[in-house]
Parts: structure tokens; C-alpha cells; sequence
């Protein structure tokens, strides 16, 4: 394993730590504004790009070659760094769509998959990529 690029994904996962913790804070509380919706949405935003940019660095200090956050998702799921590549892959659509249009209905819809789908599996991440350290 490439020293530098083991330094790397370390660094990386203390910033996704604190994007998954502060995500992690907020995910259980009841969400009653728009302003409560959007930071929410926000937050998954910070801690899912960050999630799958650890991947990436964990993956090629592992000596594999990714290029874009769906190759690099498709490559954890095959190590088995993720168990469900078919929800990150659908994480990776709805924060694309998140980035680039608000809707009140979408917005409603994404805090509900965030909180029943996504956080969990950015957990799982979180988890396993700790006990590797």
C-alpha cells in the first residue's frame, strides 16, 4: 500500500467524520421548517461527496484506478467496502438533482430518503471505515 495515498484517505475520512456527525446530530430531530428541510439536504450533500471521495482515496491506496463517483461506488460495492451499490448509486442521482433544482415535494421526499435510507448507509460506511483505522 502507497504510504502517501494511505496518509490520504485518513485525512479524507477526518473530514467526512465531521460531515457525518454533524448530519448524524440533526438526522433524528423532527423537521417542521423549510429552512430545517434545506439544512438537512444540505448537510447530506457535504457528507455524501465526501463519502464517496474517501472511498475514492481508500480505493487507490488499495492500488485500484477510479475516476468519477460512480466508478468509484461500483468498485467499493465489489470490494465489499459497501453492501448496497444499487442505493449509493441512487444517493449519487438525487444529490445531483438536489445540486440543481429545489422543488417542495422533492425537498419533503429527499429529507425522507435521507433519514430511512441514505444515513444509514453512510453509517455502515462511517463504521467500517473507523474500525479500519
Amino acid at each position: 500500500m502507497d504510504h502517501f495515498k494511505e496518509i490520504r484517505w485518513k485525512q479524507r475520512f477526518n473530514n467526512f467524520e465531521k460531515a457525518y456527525n454533524l448530519l448524524s446530530q440533526y438526522i433524528d430531530k423532527p423537521i417542521e421548517t423549510e429552512l430545517e428541510r434545506a439544512g438537512i439536504i444540505q448537510l447530506f450533500e457535504i457528507a455524501f461527496e465526501l463519502s464517496w471521495k474517501v472511498m475514492k482515496d481508500y480505493l487507490e491506496a488499495q492500488a485500484f484506478s477510479v475516476k468519477s463517483p460512480r466508478e468509484t461506488i461500483k468498485q467499493a460495492f465489489q470490494i465489499g467496502l459497501i453492501e448496497d451499490g444499487h442505493v449509493w448509486i441512487d444517493a449519487l442521482t438525487d444529490r445531483n438533482l438536489t445540486v440543481h433544482t429545489y422543488d417542495e415535494a422533492f425537498a419533503k421526499k429527499m429529507t425522507a430518503d435521507i433519514t430511512n435510507i441514505y444515513f444509514p448507509e453512510l453509517k455502515k460506511l462511517y463504521v467500517k471505515l473507523y474500525e479500519e483505522l
